[in-house]
């Protein structure tokens, strides 16, 4: 299914879908020698939005949550990609450890939980789940919605303290599917033998969105050099405020002041390009943090200074109850994709270097410029498969599903080469790579 794309599909859009398809294999020789280069993180979801006149990553998640919402028929392709990374970490692995989000009860992400042990299982390990959930001290089970039952079990360091298990387990490998908001747990601390997926710097208590916009910036820039487009079309603008308390008004100044110069770059960027019937708009959200929480959308810096107490609130404290102190202004871009007349935005799911599928997120009830992350939020899954992986030169520009899907699956993957970067630059022990 290919969402109806509300404006006229006319100028940059096409213009860089036509760049792109016409520079496909430079553009996979380009990808193929960066990972010579960088280590792709294990596993990574990049939320897209497609305005008509950019295409542009706005989030990128290195603990996604959502692969229950694949196509089915992408499975094959998720299990050998998941072989390509388990034999780079541990190419004898038997034995690998889930370690899921503690808020487990959520249906919806436990089936995403059992997609995963279904991936990982095909590829031939044992796949069992531990917690770092305190309330978790036995084996527990937990019933997903189609009858059948995951088990979630304690952590246990191992007697000599240099690995980590479950009471009668080993593993090679332990996969977080935990994204560390409310900080690095001691039990996952110093683990030397095994290898822990992601590391634990690219959780939410150390990561940080600033790095990784800034790793994009330079991956947008030699992209656009490649294919000689302007950056700007596949990278959103940023910039970022530090020191912020809502409750107590300090630096709203410098929010009002970063969203008015953000602002005027982007008037500047649709003159420049003819956009008329967009007006500039920026977006506010915590520099860490996820679920889509603390976002606030700004089309006026008078709007930051003016915020009521319940955006305020809004934006002081996020999941776990961690208080916002850094903020990222975003440049707005709008989508303008629909399904059935609700909003929706293309999220591009890759293991180790490979796309594995994705879903448009849709909202009947949010806009074209506000954030589809949020309650009341719908999956319909992408089917890149065989059919779409491979575009098709002759199709007009704008009108063929395997040329949309393979563009958003090269714009996700300029993401995931960001967060190669952002990883490499921010790993407290850098002589690993």
């Amino acid at each position: 299914m290919v969402p109806h794309l509300v404006t006229a599909l006319t100028g940059p859009l096409l213009d860089l879908e036509k760049k792109i398809l016409a520079a496909t294999p430079a553009i996979e020789r380009w990808f193929r020698m960066e990972w010579q280069e960088h280590t792709p993180p294990f596993y990574c979801s990049v939320d897209l939005r497609n305005a008509g006149y950019k295409l542009a990553p706005v989030d990128t998640n290195l603990f996604p949550g959502g692969f229950n919402n694949l196509a089915t028929e992408m499975l094959p392709l998720a299990v050998q990609a998941a072989m390509a990374a388990i034999d780079k970490y541990c190419p004898d692995a038997r034995n690998l450890l889930l370690v899921p989000e503690g808020h487990t009860r959520n249906p919806h992400y436990l089936q995403n939980v059992a997609r995963l042990m279904q991936i990982f299982r095909q590829t031939g390990l044992h796949v069992r789940l531990g917690s770092l959930s305190p309330e978790i001290t036995q084996p527990t089970p937990l019933a997903l919605p189609d009858g059948n039952m995951l088990v979630v079990e304690p952590l246990v360091r191992s007697a000599n303290g240099r690995r980590v298990g479950l009471k009668d387990f080993d593993p090679c490998t332990i996969l977080l599917n935990n994204d560390l908001s409310a900080g690095i747990p001691s039990i996952l601390e110093n683990i030397h033998e095994q290898s822990l997926l992601p590391p634990l710097h690219a959780g939410w208590a150390l990561r940080r969105k600033s790095n990784h916009l800034a790793a994009y910036d330079e991956v947008a820039k030699k992209f656009g050099k490649l294919i000689d487009v302007d950056p700007w079309m596949v990278n959103p603008f940023h910039s970022k405020c530090g020191a912020i308390n809502f409750d107590e008004d300090q630096g709203v100044e410098c929010l009002a002041d970063n969203v008015t110069m953000l602002l005027a770059k982007i008037r500047k960027k649709y003159k420049e390009y003819g956009i008329k019937e967009q007006k500039p708009f920026v977006i506010l959200k915590p520099d860490a943090g996820t679920y889509g929480m603390g976002i606030l959308t700004i089309k006026d810096a008078s709007e930051v200074r003016e915020l009521n107490r319940a955006q305020r609130q809004k934006m002081s404290v996020i999941k776990d109850g961690v208080e916002i102190s850094d903020v990222i202004i975003q440049e707005g871009v709008p989508t303008f994709e629909n399904i059935k007349d609700a909003v929706a935005e293309p999220v591009v799911y890759m293991i180790d270097r490979y796309v594995v599928g994705g879903f448009y997120r849709i909202h009947a009830e949010r806009g074209i410029d506000q954030n589809l992350n949020a309650p009341g939020s719908q999956y319909v899954p992408l089917a890149f498969a065989q059919q779409h992986a491979v575009p098709d030169l002759k199709a007009k520009p704008g009108t063929a599903a395997p040329n949309r899907f393979y563009v958003y699956g090269v714009v996700a993957r300029l993401g995931l080469i960001a967060a190669s970067l952002e990883m490499e630059r921010t790993d407290p022990n850098p002589e690993v790579y």
